[in-house]
């Protein structure tokens, strides 16, 4: 499997950095299998960084070494995806124990709907229904050292 980590420099050797910021699946080193949202998570970087030149970092990972893993799939925006990101980008996370966690990522049309539900504008149902309509790409967060380890950083491209 192929994987891409977009940021505002080459990353060779993943590295499991303490954050502040509450993301979708908790402190991670977060990846995805769609380039294009790499390159996105890359020009976003740079901007927001204001340093740097937008990199996407290109990964390979054998999916059968990961058998022996703690993971977490979520297959598609539902329910317990909801409950799931809303608990971290709340900071009230629900599990922290898992070495990868799999699914979609919520794009800015997504985070809006999530957001409106978190402020109680609408109900789990509705954001749920506004939700399955987009096209969400994925999101792997490697969230321990066990699970970076299975990482070969293959290329960088500069875009």
């Amino acid at each position: 499997m192929i994987l891409y980590h977009g940021s505002n420099v080459e990353v060779k050797e993943p590295k499991l950095i303490p954050s502040k910021r509450l993301l979708d699946f908790g402190a991670g080193f977060y990846l995805t299998s769609d380039f294009e949202q790499a390159k996105k998570w890359a020009l976003r970087t740079a901007n927001n960084r204001e340093t740097g030149v937008p990199t996407v970092s290109v990964f390979e990972v054998d999916e059968n070494s990961l058998k022996g893993l703690k993971l977490l799939c979520f297959k598609t925006a539902d329910i317990d995806w909801l409950r799931f990101i809303s608990a971290n980008r709340t900071g009230k996370p629900i599990n922290n124990d898992y070495d990868i966690i799999i699914g979609p990522v919520a794009n800015d049309q997504a985070i809006r709907t999530v957001n409106n539900y978190l402020r109680g504008y609408f109900p789990e149902d509705v954001a749920i229904r506004l939700l399955l309509p987009q096209k969400l790409k994925d999101q792997y967060a490697f969230r321990t050292e066990k699970s970076i380890n299975f990482l070969k950083f293959t290329e960088a491209r500069n875009v």
